[in-house]
């Protein structure tokens, strides 16, 4: 079936070329690109959270894009674009060639991919419109454990500064048992080879004399571990 499809948008899209061709001469004078395009949709304004939809935002698990293959809306396949939505996995499903990477690319990058991957199968000429709907507000989470009321991941807002003391009182505060002075962060990735990095944090100081400079600001996939203090019976 989807090489029949393929034969019927191979000969359409041959009877469509002096009008693509129209299209490129236009394009060209514009100074963009006709096959590839990343739109900053109105949609998005406002929802951003301090950033800007465009070349320069990186797409992130749970964003929303449009996504459209303008070919398919010359022939009436698709009228209007399709929502998709940026997977845990950091793939969204696409028509026709299912999952492609998204995390980390900008709107135009993703679209160039879809291009390529359309082109080599299924199309001769693929004009692929992407753009931003709707920015996901959380960043990533951290994740905390040990002497706390409320062990578990804690999502990180977009543009927050949560430090590992803010973290230690949104999961209730420390534990009866909690030894409140040998705290430690555990990061991921750090080195060239992967290698973690470990933080080890005063709590007494930090939350309890106000040493508020020793703290550190949590990044997505932190570990928190507050481990139980000695008891003397």
């Amino acid at each position: 079936m989807k090489k029949h499809i393929f034969w019927l948008l191979v000969l359409a899209c041959g009877i469509l070329t002096p009008a693509s061709a129209q299209q490129s001469g236009s394009s060209a004078a514009s100074g963009t690109s006709p096959a590839v395009t990343a739109a900053s949709s109105p949609a998005a304004s406002g929802l951003l959270n301090g950033y800007v939809a465009d070349d320069n935002y990186k797409l992130r698990v749970g964003d929303a894009v449009s996504f459209q293959i303008m070919e398919d809306r010359i022939l009436g396949f698709q009228d209007v674009p399709v929502n998709l939505v940026v997977a845990d996995s950091g793939e969204v499903e696409v028509t026709y060639i299912g999952r492609v990477m998204a995390v980390g690319k900008t709107s135009k990058q993703l679209a160039e991919d879809i291009k390529a991957a359309l082109e080599k199968d299924f199309y001769k000429k693929a004009t692929v419109v992407v753009s931003l709907n709707l920015a996901n507000r959380i960043l990533g989470r951290v994740y905390i454990w040990g002497q706390v009321h409320l062990q578990g991941p804690l999502d990180i807002q977009v543009n927050e500064n949560l430090t590992a003391g803010n973290a230690i009182l949104r999961a209730g505060g420390f534990g009866d048992f909690a030894n409140k002075t040998k705290v430690k962060v555990v990061r991921a990735g750090i080195g060239p080879k992967g290698e973690k990095q470990t933080f080890d944090l005063n709590m007494e100081d930090i939350l309890e004399k106000g040493k508020i400079e020793k703290d550190i600001v949590l990044q997505p996939n932190d570990l928190i571990i507050v481990p139980a203090r000695l008891v003397n019976f």
